[in-house]
């Protein structure tokens, strides 16, 4: 929240949310504001050992900073023996077997996995949600271990280093800009390259050491595969459509890095490894899924928060992604909205707040106080470097909130989409507040007969919804699930 910067071009949802993230900095937000909130606890350790005490040092110091920035660590004693079942194997099938490694469960509904030298390793219980069996899982944490064995954060560091001194060379001998410019770039796609280059040794010395252990080396293109379909869905893209990663992207484009998974897979020769569907679902089932209830909940276009009081909606064709830092929304044609706490002081004037000087490109003519629902509030009107913006802060129970929306589009667009979001914005009931719940995984048999879409309307209302449920259950597009199997669905009871 604390950057500043230029605004970015975008063309696509992606592009938009990638906008949405960073309008704190566009817009030159202060530190002091944004953030709706989250916490709370788990660590499992497989003692083992000698490691280069360097390595733990910097592990232990970072530790508590992941942490905080991934909404704490999430407690499930299931979820705990899920990863715990495979990571003594894996350590004894590893190229350093002596290694001690720390695997910690993040409370984030994130799919995400990442390693730190010291052998401290991290999951999401997204991870967990979305993943469908134990070797799938092992591959996840394989896949970081070889990170750690491979001292690629050590590597990439340095690489970092002698780039940053390479681009200070470059800005201090070099005056044309445009020159500066390309350079610069250069360097960028130069580390990017080297990220998505550890990336594919990861993958090679993981899935090897998956097969080594005695999973299904087959897992590791099957999570690859279901990832790319959570992607699709999540950024409205068709079911088949794996979307394209941006060139400068750490990581290699997934019809990539799902070609070599495949080949190496294959290459092991392992065609019995063990795959324990039913043991990773049992153990999975009722993981939450989706947002903490500290951080608000997404339901359809609605985000409401039990604990602060207040729900607001987005117009059709939206989607909404709930961060800790933000509520971030986007469409198809590229509006981007952010929305977070302010930093103004209870009976503090809303418009001298908008004129402040963190709003670049402030149109001053354009604030003005309204009324949100009865609430006092204040809006305005922004435009720098070919985008357009408008911005509202509203106060709520001596807080303060701001709706951000941005585009390169149609203005007249963008002032619908604004004036309907932020009219939308109310306070709850305490019924409303009562009835709101955490949304959980649950593991149900397949009846005959029963479809994708017939399940999908045993879960919580969902844009797309069989789309998430095929990805969750690792089917294919059209693809129908099978009589008497088990799959997962998301409730919220």
């Amino acid at each position: 929240m604390g950057r500043t910067g230029n605004l970015c071009w975008f063309a696509s949802r992606t592009a938009a949310m990638a906008l949405a993230l960073s309008l704190a900095g566009c817009l030159g937000l202060s530190g002091e504001d944004g953030g709706l909130s989250a916490e709370q606890s788990i660590t499992t350790t497989i003692p083992q050992g000698k490691v280069d005490p360097n390595e733990v040092a910097i592990a232990e110091r970072e530790h508590p900073k992941i942490v905080a920035a991934f909404g704490g660590t999430y407690e499930d004693r299931e979820a705990e023996l899920a990863i715990a079942s495979v990571v003594g194997r894996l350590v004894a099938a590893s190229p350093e077997p002596w290694r001690s490694y720390r695997v910690t469960i993040l409370n984030s509904p994130a799919v995400n996995a990442f390693a730190l030298p010291g052998g401290y390793v991290y999951v999401t219980r997204g991870l967990l949600a979305l993943a469908s069996d134990t070797a799938e899982v092992a591959a996840v944490i394989s896949h970081e271990m070889a990170h750690v064995t491979a001292r690629h954060a050590f590597l990439r560091a340095q690489k970092a280093e002698a780039a940053a001194v390479a681009s200070q060379a470059v800005q201090d001998v070099v005056q044309d800009p445009a020159v500066q410019r390309v350079a610069l770039a250069s360097t960028q796609v130069s580390l990017a390259r080297f990220s998505q280059i550890q990336e594919l040794e990861a993958d090679k010395i993981g899935i090897a050491t998956l097969a080594k252990a005695g999973f299904d080396p087959y897992g590791s293109p099957r999570f690859l595969t279901s990832m790319s379909r959570l992607a699709a869905w999540k950024n409205g893209l068709p079911e088949d459509d794996t979307g394209s990663i941006d060139f400068l992207s750490s990581h290699p484009s997934t019809p990539e890095r799902l070609a070599q998974a495949r080949e190496v897979a294959k290459a092991t020769g392992v065609t019995d490894g063990e795959v324990d569907r039913d043991g990773y679902l049992s153990r999975i089932d009722g993981i939450m899924y989706g947002d903490d209830p500290n951080e608000g909940y997404v339901r359809g276009r609605q985000f409401l928060h039990a604990k602060l009081g207040f729900a607001f909606e987005v117009p059709e064709g939206f989607l909404i992604d709930n961060t800790s830092k933000a509520v971030l929304a986007t469409n198809a044609d590229g509006v981007a909205m952010r929305f977070d706490g302010a930093n103004v002081a209870a009976g503090s004037d809303l418009v001298t707040y908008l004129t402040s000087g963190w709003v670049n490109g402030l149109d001053r003519q354009s604030v003005r106080t309204v009324s949100i629902a009865g609430l006092p509030a204040a809006v305005a009107s922004a435009a720098a470097r070919g985008f357009t913006y408008r911005i509202a802060v509203v106060r709520f129970n001596d807080q303060a909130f701001r709706f951000l929306f941005a585009t390169r589009g149609d203005a007249a667009a963008l002032d619908s989409t604004f004036s309907s979001t932020v009219a939308s914005f109310r306070s709850l009931s305490e019924a409303e507040k009562a009835s709101l719940a955490p949304l959980r995984i649950r593991v149900v048999s397949v009846g005959v007969g029963e479809t994708a879409v017939m399940l999908t309307r045993r879960m919580v209302p969902m844009d797309r919804g069989v789309i998430l449920f095929r990805a969750l259950n690792g089917l294919a597009a059209n693809e129908e699930p099978r009589p008497g199997t088990r799959v997962k669905i998301i409730v919220d009871r």
